[in-house]
């Protein structure tokens, strides 16, 4: 069965939470390349990187439109214009059509730079020189074994004298 929106009777409405709202902003948000999380809103409270969608997300709704606010951590490396503009245009591209919304305006808070990716990348390059140390120019043994371990000279403290009681 269609429903046409506007045989609807005058007066009615379907209401959006504002919850619903910033589940869509936010998935949308976090599927965009470049945007690596979402994160709690200034002021609202709560602290620190969250998986919850809905925290880095803050909307205002209308019985017609909606304007959002994301908070967004970026990845390290990725444009972060390009990443921003493109999450805007999936939110409001996801509300509009998911909810029939006109989404008047979406602001996008850069509030971190993510180097999860980066950190990931770099440790399986070290994984890679320890398990296959062959291939390296000089071997890892090789190298431990020229280089003579010096043990520490221990130097000759002065004794110290206790302090006469009176």
């Amino acid at each position: 069965m269609n429903i046409d929106l506007n045989d609807m009777e005058p007066g009615s409405n379907i209401i959006y939470s504002n919850e619903v709202v910033s589940i869509i902003a936010g998935v949308a948000a976090t599927e965009v390349e470049g945007i690596a999380g979402m994160v709690n809103v200034p002021n609202s409270g709560l602290l620190g990187k969250n998986r919850n969608v809905t925290k880095g997300v803050k909307v205002e709704i209308g019985t017609q439109e909606a304007s959002v606010d994301l908070y967004v951590t970026v990845e390290y490396g990725k444009p972060i214009q390009k990443a921003a503009h493109e999450a805007q245009e999936a939110v409001r591209k996801a509300i509009e059509e998911m909810t029939g919304l006109h989404v008047v305006r979406v602001d996008v808070h850069v509030q971190g730079v993510s180097f999860e990716k980066e950190n990931k990348a770099l440790d399986a390059g070290a994984q890679h020189a320890v398990l296959e140390p062959a291939e390296a120019e000089t071997p890892l043994v090789e190298a431990a074994e020229e280089t003579p371990v010096q043990e520490p000279v221990a130097e000759e403290q002065p004794a110290v004298e206790a302090p006469a009681e009176a």
